[in-house]
């Protein structure tokens, strides 16, 4: 039964990322052409990568923070899909958990920089794609992710939180978002290890902003349609 539900949540997630993961590729793969093959943006891309470069982990936190949290919390609050009396607590929450996860992608980066390299060779960029989608995401990124959201979805309470670490996370909740996210991602950051590091995390940035807002409005067109 558990593997039919399992089944069934990854064809969901598959059709519901779908269009959200084209948007994102296509979002991706345009900056990455643009800064390889338009010498007049190239001045453009590396301020970019020179305030990247000056600004460190500071750089990476306020800048996600704003892609990741800020403005996707503003379309949510706008679309009345968050209660008038949790504004403040999720308005936070957005803003100082992708702040961190902004600062802890950038460590990844940097990590997988020292291990593998620098340069945006194909050899280079496969082994940064399998670490980061077969390690880094199922071992860590998915489950955090998943167990910090419960928590917020859960009004911020500790039986929220103890209630996530349930054995259904691990068994169908992370399967189906990892199943169901890895045909979108895989390229995606495979887009992004081919840049310079500096340019690593505002592309990241970039695509996540787009992301989390395209499943957004099409969680809100679903809801509407339904």
């Amino acid at each position: 039964m558990k593997e039919h539900r399992l089944r069934h949540r990854i064809a969901r997630g598959f059709r519901e990322n779908l269009a959200p993961g084209i948007v994102l590729w296509c979002v991706a793969l345009g900056l990455v052409l643009v800064y390889f093959f338009v010498p007049a943006t190239r001045a453009f891309f590396e301020r970019i990568a020179a305030l990247k470069t000056r600004g460190g982990y500071a750089f990476a936190a306020v800048s996600t923070a704003i892609c990741g949290g800020l403005l996707p919390f503003l379309y949510l609050l706008g679309a009345h899909r968050i209660p008038r009396n949790e504004c403040w607590k999720q308005g936070l929450f957005y803003i100082l958990f992708w702040a961190y996860k902004g600062m802890e992608v950038d460590a990844f980066y940097r990590l997988q920089g020292l291990v593998f390299g620098d340069t945006g060779t194909a050899p280079v960029i496969i082994k940064k794609v399998l670490v980061d989608q077969f390690i880094y995401n199922p071992f860590w990124a998915a489950p955090s992710l998943a167990v910090i959201y419960a928590w917020k979805d859960g009004g911020f309470s500790a039986a929220a939180l103890r209630q996530a670490f349930s054995r259904d996370l691990f068994t169908f909740t992370i399967p189906a978002v990892l199943f169901s996210t890895w045909f979108v991602w895989a390229p995606t950051v495979a887009i992004i290890y081919s840049l310079p590091v500096p340019l690593q995390v505002p592309l990241f940035n970039v695509v996540l902003c787009f992301w989390v807002l395209a499943l957004n409005i099409l969680a809100r067109h679903q809801q509407t349609t339904a």
